[in-house]
């Protein structure tokens, strides 16, 4: 019978639910967000790899060009995450509060907030590629024939914009199975056209490395057209009619003025693993191979986490607006946990036996020794991730994105950086110094968080 209700649970959180989630068993509603969640984290991550594998074909100065113009579309994922945090945060708290005409209102905003944005980075992208690409330390061969891709990505860095955003008011509506769904066909329609356009399969041009920047638009493009069908067709939880096509300043103030702790969240988390990066290079190539390959275990692995921490932001942002603060807090107690138990199993799992994973990408013995002591290391630190990255987040659906900045600051740049420079260099310990010094203000960041939501102040934040 239990086996049962687990497959109709799965097949409604994939499928779509109608649940309220300030009523019924927290343990359900959890459930029922975090599965969709997870798996839109996961299609989230498929769009680079996609197209590095198949620009790896075309060369070092074509995958090169891809990794520099990730690096460049950094601002604009933190924009588009600090933006979506403050359209959780507005959403979520109007849902609660039942009144989805309020909700359709923050979206429109929210979406001519982002367009706006976009522009003041699509008009330099476009005109200044070569150069942006030159300013990187590109090759000639890349500012005269590749700059294409750049200003592709950068010039259509709108539709990154939407996707976050639209999929945020989705998610924080309570309908995480819509996010889901828009990602799976950006993602299938990017797998199918990146090799036809890149390579000029059958009736496609052959575009080369600008063909993988179109095919990743077109996929992206139309699953924005597919979420502004949804949001006006009124089948929704959060319907945006004509009557919601009206600019509102305060509004639009207040989402900017919620959107800075995130994007200084996000400037913070990336500009320390810049540093971070910067201190393991001293030690050889080998061993920034082995911490890139470690790391990026770590973050696939930490993917469902973030799901699950985005299930708590919609469920203390609706619960705030239903006046239920004591079930919002018991929400994130609850997803804390499952968070913390499904972490820490993996952690015990990588402490165990570190050097399979790392093998699995690699067999050279140096970098593998070098990816397994990274992996080890920072697996102790798993429990208390989970914790944190719930804790985090739940201030952020709140609407008080202001606390985990600060956290953030403290932790990531006057503590991670600095004390990975003393236990690499001053104590000895080289790269393992690094990932100790992770550990540690990873730790810091969580017991903080915890001290500080338990003092309740966010419960009394007004959005």
């Amino acid at each position: 019978m239990k086996i049962k209700q687990l497959r109709n649970d799965i097949w409604e959180a994939i499928s779509g639910t109608e649940q309220d989630f300030t009523e019924g068993k927290l343990g359900r509603a959890i459930f029922l967000l975090s599965i969709p969640m997870v798996l839109e984290m996961i299609m989230e991550s498929i769009f680079a790899v996609v197209d590095i594998y198949f620009v790896a074909k075309l060369g070092a100065d074509a995958i090169a060009t891809v990794g520099i113009t990730e690096s460049l579309l950094t601002i604009v994922y933190s924009l588009a995450i600090g933006l979506s945090i403050a359209t959780t945060a507005l959403v979520s708290r109007r849902i609660g509060e039942k009144n989805p005409g309020a909700a359709a209102k923050v979206a429109f905003q929210s979406i001519i907030t982002g367009l706006t944005v976009s522009l003041f980075i699509a008009i330099p992208g476009i005109l200044f590629a070569s150069d942006l690409l030159a300013l990187m330390g590109g090759t000639e061969q890349m500012q005269n024939e590749y700059s294409g891709y750049t200003s592709i990505m950068l010039g259509a860095n709108g539709v990154i914009m939407m996707l976050f955003i639209i999929n945020a008011i989705f998610r924080s509506s309570g309908d995480a199975a819509i996010s889901m769904r828009v990602l799976w066909i950006a993602n299938i329609i990017n797998i199918i056209l990146d090799p036809c356009l890149i390579f000029g399969l059958g009736p496609f041009p052959e575009l080369g490395v600008a063909g993988a920047a179109i095919a990743t638009t077109i996929g992206r493009g139309i699953a924005v057209i597919y979420q502004l069908y949804l949001l006006s067709s009124g089948k929704h939880r959060v319907k945006v009619s004509r009557q919601d096509i009206i600019i509102k300043a305060r509004t639009i103030a207040k989402i900017i003025k919620l959107s800075l702790g995130g994007i200084g969240q996000s400037l913070i988390v990336t500009s320390s693993w810049i540093g971070l990066m910067k201190i393991v290079a001293t030690f050889g190539s080998e061993v920034v191979a082995g911490y890139t390959i470690g790391i990026r275990v770590i973050i696939f692995t930490l993917l469902p986490s973030w799901g699950i921490s985005n299930a708590a932001a919609t469920l203390v942002g609706q619960n705030l607006g239903a006046k239920q603060p004591d079930r919002a807090e018991q929400a994130v107690w609850t997803t804390a946990r499952i968070n913390a138990i499904f972490l820490g199993t993996m952690g015990v799992i990588f402490i165990l036996a570190p050097s399979f994973f790392i093998r699995l990408f690699i067999q050279d013995a140096v970098v593998v020794e070098s990816g397994a002591a990274c992996l080890r290391i920072m697996s102790y630190g798993f429990v208390m991730y989970g914790y944190g990255m719930v804790m985090i987040q739940s201030f952020n659906g709140a609407g008080d994105t202001l606390t985990p900045t600060k956290i953030n600051f403290v932790s990531f740049w006057l503590i991670e950086i600095p004390l990975a420079w003393f236990l690499a260099t001053r104590m000895g310990m080289e790269q393992n110094g690094v990932y100790t010094s992770i550990v540690i203000a990873e730790t810091f960041m969580t017991i903080v968080a915890i001290i500080l939501f338990r003092r309740g102040k966010w419960k009394l934040k007004q959005v």
